[in-house]
C-alpha cells in the first residue's frame, strides 16, 4: 500500500535515472529531465544517474535512498533495473521485477490477459520460417506488425497487403527475436493512465499517420489528444475498469498506462501495457493527470510515492 508523504525530506536522496542504452534512450533523457526539475522545484534533493554511464554500486556510495526510474525499454522497463535495485536494498518508483518483465514482453501480456478472459486482439508468433499467406488467412488484412518487447512503437508496421508481411517482419526481427502479427482494430484509440491505483480520464489519440507510431507520438505537431475523450460517463468507467484489471492482471502496480483499441462495434480490445510511460510534453499521462485535476509536479510527487510501500515491502 502506497504511503502518503507531506515532506519532501521524507523522500532522502533521490536518484532519477535516465538515459539507459535502450533505443527509447533520447525519450528516457527528456522524460528524466522533466521529472528532476519537478522533484527540484518540490524540494526533494533529487539527482540525474544514467546507468549508461555510472555503475550501480555507487548508488550506494553516493548515499541514494530510492530511485525515481525514467528509464524506458530495455533495461529500464523490463524487471533488470528493479532486480538490480532491489538486491541494492533501495526503493523505486512503479512496477517490481515479475511485473515489469511481463509488461514489457507483449507476448506474454497478451497470454496472460486471454487466460485472464480479457479480451485482446488474435494474434500470431512470426518466425523466418512462417507461412505468411496462412497468417494473412488467419488474422486478415490490415495487422499490426511489432517486435515483442519494443517501445514506443519501434520496430513496427502496418500490413495491409500477404507481400507486405516478410518485410514487416524483418523491420520488426531487427528490435527482437520475437515478433507478433496482431488484428488490426480500426476505429478510435484510448489510453488509459493509471496512478495509485486508481484510472485517471481517458485519453482519445488521433493520428492523421497510418497508426500511432513514433513520429506521432514524439514529433508530429497533428497529433491529436482529446480528453475529455467523448466516451459517454458508463462507457468510460467500462474502460477504466478493464484497464485496471489489464494492469493487475499483469502484475502491475503503483503508476502506468494501458493502451486500448475500439472496433466499429464499440468492443474494447486490450492492446499493451507501459510500466514507465513518457513523462514529455507531448506524453499522455501528465495530459491525463491534469484533466482530473493533478499539475505534473503533484503528479511526479505522487509517482514518488509509490517507491514508499511500508519501506520494508519488497516490490515483487
Amino acid at each position: 500500500m502506497t504511503r502518503r508523504i507531506d515532506q519532501a525530506a521524507s523522500f532522502g536522496k533521490v536518484a532519477v535515472l535516465m538515459g539507459g542504452n535502450s533505443s527509447e534512450r533520447e525519450i528516457s533523457l527528456k522524460s528524466g529531465a522533466a521529472v528532476l526539475q519537478s522533484l527540484l522545484r518540490s524540494g526533494v534533493d533529487a539527482h540525474m544517474f544514467d546507468p549508461s554511464s555510472e555503475d550501480l554500486l555507487q548508488m550506494r556510495q553516493a548515499g541514494f535512498d530510492r530511485a525515481f526510474i525514467m528509464l524506458h525499454g530495455s533495461g529500464g522497463e523490463d524487471g533488470v533495473i528493479q532486480g538490480a535495485l532491489e538486491t541494492l536494498g533501495l526503493p523505486y518508483t512503479g512496477t517490481g521485477v515479475m511485473g515489469s518483465a511481463l509488461g514489457m514482453d507483449k507476448l506474454r501480456s497478451k497470454q496472460l490477459w486471454q487466460g485472464a478472459g480479457l479480451p485482446t486482439p488474435a494474434y500470431k508468433v512470426l518466425t523466418a520460417d512462417s507461412d505468411f499467406a496462412a497468417v494473412a488467412q488467419a488474422i486478415g488484412v490490415p495487422m499490426i506488425v511489432k517486435p515483442a518487447t519494443e517501445g514506443s512503437s519501434i520496430g513496427m508496421s502496418k500490413v495491409t497487403t500477404v507481400e507486405g508481411l516478410s518485410q514487416a517482419w524483418q523491420k520488426a526481427a531487427k528490435g527482437d527475436a520475437t515478433v507478433l502479427a496482431e488484428r488490426w482494430v480500426d476505429d478510435a484509440e484510448y489510453t488509459v493512465a493509471i496512478l495509485q491505483g486508481e484510472a485517471l480520464p481517458l485519453i482519445r489519440v488521433e493520428t492523421p499517420r497510418a497508426f500511432y507510431d513514433y513520429e506521432a507520438k514524439y514529433q508530429s505537431d497533428e497529433t491529436g489528444y482529446v480528453c475529455p475523450c467523448g466516451l459517454e460517463a458508463t462507457q468510460e468507467s467500462a474502460l477504466q475498469q478493464l484497464a485496471l484489471d489489464a494492469f493487475n492482471a499483469v502484475g502491475c502496480h503503483g503508476w502506468g498506462r494501458v493502451d486500448l483499441m475500439c472496433d466499429a462495434q464499440g468492443k474494447a480490445w486490450l492492446i499493451e501495457v507501459n510500466t514507465v510511460p513518457g513523462m514529455t510534453d507531448h506524453s499522455l499521462v501528465p495530459m491525463a493527470a491534469k484533466a482530473a485535476g493533478i499539475e505534473f509536479d503533484q503528479l511526479v510527487w505522487r509517482i514518488l510515492e509509490t517507491s514508499v510501500v511500508g519501506e520494508a515491502q519488497q516490490h515483487g
